[in-house]
């Protein structure tokens, strides 16, 4: 089997021992760890200096970007203990620089996103803390190990779901399950018992036994994001994990992500350019052309790109809008309606209908979104890929045998 599954799938592959690295290495050019290395944390990166580097969450820098000030939140929060950091990291491919100087850390249990759009840099950054790929500057380590003097201790320390799908769909669930068990030396007696709980979490233990060609491109993603948690990683970095599926089957899929950060303690690392997904992160780094030109909470980006707006549609938006310049709100006329500015726009309807005076006919309120946000830092929105859509499972396998 093991053979059979190393040779069927022809993506990058990511175990800790010597004797598939050497296989991975040769397949993929990548250099082999010094054998001066050792599972032993970086002496320098212990938890008081992690957490001065830390520093504090009310805190906030801010940087440039290509089109806005950058809001820069880069730091998790202060006293946390840090499963991810990077500094001044960076990739070149010849002229084309990747990824720029980034900067971040990320706390143990954090869920952290990466938004930008298709060819920001997101995957490569993933690549170079997974060790898959050998920064050109900088420096990063995940879970206290340095990713380019301590790759081995880095790979046994996380799980990792690419953006292609990389399971041998000629194998059950569970002998996909078990294959990872082997490379990750799972002991035997506990490897069982791993399986058992982690197909319990993405909830496929009734279908453990069927052929993983049979499972829908939902199905399959869940069992990757099982497959990645069963040697019981640190971090779990996920590139894109919900890209071509529908949108019921990515709520689902986040019920198990999220169950695993709740039950595991793991800190998931995510890529995505889908907005709604990015809203469950903790934090957000918005990355375009390489480079980091945002990063904080979901509602903290919200909120600096501006105040929530109320449209009123009345009977007389000459008298309604003097009415309420007058009481001290910001307001601005439009072709149809007058447009209020609040803080909290949904709490000051009643309150903005009795001041205006007149009858109103609408009311219509909007928050700050993430595109809002997206728009607010790069000038214009982010850059979809329609042709990037999941194959059926049977029609990627064909594709890889060609």
């Amino acid at each position: 089997m093991t053979s059979k599954a190393l040779n069927r799938n022809s993506h990058e592959c990511l175990v800790p021992d010597d004797s598939v690295e050497r296989v991975d290495g040769a397949r993929h050019g990548m250099q082999a760890a010094e054998p001066s290395e050792t599972a032993t944390a970086d002496p320098s990166l212990d938890g008081s200096s992690l957490r001065s580097e830390a520093g504090s969450v009310g805190g906030g820098l801010v940087g440039t970007a290509s089109h806005k000030s950058a809001r820069l939140r880069p730091e998790a929060g202060e006293g946390a203990e840090l499963a991810v950091t990077a500094t001044g990291l960076s990739k070149r491919y010849g002229e084309v620089e990747a990824v720029k100087d980034v900067s971040f850390t990320v706390g143990r249990g954090e869920v952290y996103a990466f938004l930008g759009p298709n060819g920001a840099g997101k995957t490569t950054t993933i690549k170079m803390l997974c060790t898959l790929a050998r920064p050109t500057g900088g420096r990063a380590t995940v879970d206290g190990f340095d990713v380019e003097r301590q790759p081995k201790a880095v790979r046994r320390h996380i799980g990792l779901v690419f953006q292609d799908q990389t399971l041998d769909d000629q194998l059950t669930a569970e002998e996909n399950l078990r294959f990872h068990a082997v490379l990750y030396h799972v002991p035997h007696e506990e490897a069982a018992k791993r399986i058992d709980r982690v197909l319990r979490l993405v909830a496929l233990n009734h279908r453990r036994k069927d052929l993983v060609s049979t499972f829908s491109g939902g199905m399959a993603r869940r069992l990757e994001i099982a497959r990645g948690m069963l040697h019981t990683p640190a971090v779990l970095f996920l590139d894109e994990p919900t890209i071509g599926l529908d949108p019921q089957t990515r709520a689902l899929m986040w019920e198990d992500v999220l169950r695993l950060r709740r039950e595991e303690g793991v800190t998931i690392f995510l890529t995505t350019h889908y907005m709604d997904e990015a809203e469950y992160a903790d934090r957000i780094a918005i990355i375009d052309y390489g480079s980091i030109v945002a990063l904080d909470t979901p509602a903290e980006l919200k909120r600096l790109v501006g105040a929530d707006t109320v449209e009123l549609t009345t009977a007389d938006d000459d008298r309604a809008a003097t009415r309420l310049s007058n009481a001290g709100f910001r307001v601005s006329r439009g072709e149809e309606a007058i447009v209020v500015f609040s803080d909290d726009g949904e709490a000051q309807v009643a309150r903005l209908i009795e001041i205006a005076g007149v009858p109103v006919s609408n009311v219509h309120v909007h928050r700050p979104t993430l595109d809002d946000v997206f728009l607010h830092f790069t000038g214009r929105q982010i850059r979809e890929d329609h042709a990037e859509r999941a194959m059926p499972m049977r029609m990627r396998a064909m594709a890889r045998r060609r």
